[in-house]
């Protein structure tokens, strides 16, 4: 299986509401879904964006937020329950993280349930700090990213 990473995409508002409702509702029916405006609140308030494609199909995302200056923040990290435990989620999260940082961003962080420890924490490099957050602090040089492929895409597997 191959799993390629997109920065910026193009954004289906029904397609990213179906994975989301699908990430975080497993059990849920499908047929409920509400289709949110995802395409307009990324383009307002994100630095950028990832979407984790196998096949053609949006099987992972997460967006960056930030202050327009050096802080972002890690939001909505959904991958479909089919393609977790691959290290997609990881993936998306080093990837939203790197650019963030590329973006002259010196702090990266995020916000999760205490069930989600392991992968934020482990998984994903995130720390806490005095203050409560949870953070990544620019290191040199940036992690490994995966492999580039054309157009700026990124390659997994």
């Amino acid at each position: 299986m191959t799993v390629e990473l997109r920065a910026r995409f193009p954004v289906d508002d029904g397609v990213l509401s179906l994975l989301h409702h699908q990430a975080f509702s497993p059990d849920g029916p499908d047929a409920g879904v509400v289709t949110r405006p995802w395409a307009r609140r990324l383009e307002r308030h994100s630095l950028t964006w990832i979407g984790a494609f196998s096949s053609g199909r949006l099987v992972g995302f997460v967006h960056a937020v930030w202050d327009g200056g050096t802080h972002a923040f890690i939001l909505d990290t959904a991958v479909h329950p089919d393609f977790q435990g691959r290290g997609i989620g990881r993936d998306l999260v080093r990837t939203a993280t790197d650019e963030a940082f590329r973006a002259g961003c010196d702090w990266v962080h995020v916000d999760y349930e205490p069930a989600l420890a392991s992968f934020y924490e482990n998984a994903c490099g995130f720390r806490p700090t005095p203050a409560g957050l949870r953070s990544a602090r620019l290191r040199r040089p940036p992690r490994t990213a995966p492999r580039v492929i054309a157009g700026g895409d990124r390659r997994l597997g």
